[in-house]
């Protein structure tokens, strides 16, 4: 499957990357809070958690559009928009999962 990339697609990744930085950058500077509050910061698995339920919201509301399109209620450019941003999140998860297979499989042929 090819993805094209077109200003679309370009405009969602960065956004994507965007909010990513901004979740790293927060989660440094509550990290000097978090040692003087004892309390923990974002893991690598609850990133990865939310960035999956908002893969998951991207198509619901993807299908939420098209269902109300159906019924004559929506419009064909909302809809098209938001299939689109589904596909690039789920295009975007599916190098994520494929890096970090990949980054397991290395792992595992290094010698201990």
């Amino acid at each position: 499957m090819a993805l094209t990339t077109t200003a679309l697609n370009a405009s969602n990744v960065y956004g994507a990357m965007s909010r990513l930085a901004n979740h790293g950058q927060a989660g440094q500077a509550g990290d000097a809070a978090a040692g003087a509050a004892g309390a923990m910061s974002p893991d690598f698995g609850s990133m990865l958690r939310d960035q999956v339920r908002e893969v998951i919201d991207q198509g619901n509301a993807s299908e939420a559009k098209q269902a109300s399109y159906m019924a004559g209620k929506g419009n064909i450019i909302d809809v098209v928009t938001a299939v689109s941003e589904a596909e690039v999140a789920l295009d975007t998860m599916v190098s994520v999962r494929d890096k970090v297979i990949s980054a397991y499989e290395e792992i595992m042929r290094m010698a201990i």
